[in-house]
């Protein structure tokens, strides 16, 4: 499971921007952006979220996962179609002559921080 990683990267970011910004608050939430193209199962990270935040500055948060879509534009018939999976043809014509723009990010969106 690759999310254990990913979630021991995610705290080991939210230190180091806590370390940067100079805030040594509680963690209250964070919010993570994960595409649907990404390849990252968001309960896989909220299950390897619980497992390994306790013990940190991370400890209690919230996690917030959202899963933005992918998008298929058409070179054919210029139709753009928010897609799920990933295809290989245009869902409106059925033409290979596509772009798939946006679903495979992996970002940390915020991070909320006790007073």
């Amino acid at each position: 499971m690759h999310e254990l990683a990913i979630v021991e990267a995610l705290i080991d970011q939210v230190g180091q921007e806590l370390d940067r910004a100079g805030q040594p608050g509680r963690v209250l939430r964070v919010e993570l952006s994960i595409g649907r193209l990404s390849g990252v199962l968001g309960e896989s990270v909220r299950f390897a979220f619980g497992l390994l935040t306790p013990g940190t500055r991370v400890e209690g948060a919230e996690l917030v996962i959202r899963e933005p879509k992918a998008v298929c534009n058409c070179r054919a018939c210029h139709a753009q179609s928010e897609i799920d999976d990933l295809v290989v043809e245009c869902p409106r014509c059925a033409s290979t002559d596509i772009i798939i723009e946006g679903g495979r990010d992996l970002l940390l969106q915020s991070i909320e921080i006790e007073e």
